[in-house]
């Protein structure tokens, strides 16, 4: 569901993590071997999330360390979002299973 709203595969995946935690923290690489997405394209992401207000970036040597923006003026919503679409993609194996 959330594929329809955000196109870029990449994207959704680190919007699903970063909304799911809001508490979590990583660089580059760490989140890379979460989602298992090229740092590349991970890292083009995270400068637009970050842009865009997403997501709050500090320095840690000579790592970018990326945050949830707890202030992000429509994180609830988004946090509702990941949460029922993950809930509607469970339903929908649930009955192809069954049917």
């Amino acid at each position: 569901m959330l594929d329809v709203f955000v196109t870029s595969r990449v994207r959704r995946k680190i919007l699903v993590v970063f909304a799911k935690y809001p508490d979590f923290k990583t660089h580059v690489r760490g989140l890379s071997k979460l989602i298992k997405e090229d740092p590349g394209n991970i890292q083009r992401e995270l400068k637009r999330l970050s842009k865009g207000g997403f997501l709050i970036v500090s320095k840690k040597g000579n790592s970018n360390i990326y945050q949830t923006n707890k202030q992000f003026p429509i994180l609830k919503e988004l946090q509702s979002m990941v949460i029922k679409s993950q809930q509607m993609s469970g339903n929908k194996s649930q009955n192809k299973t069954i049917g």
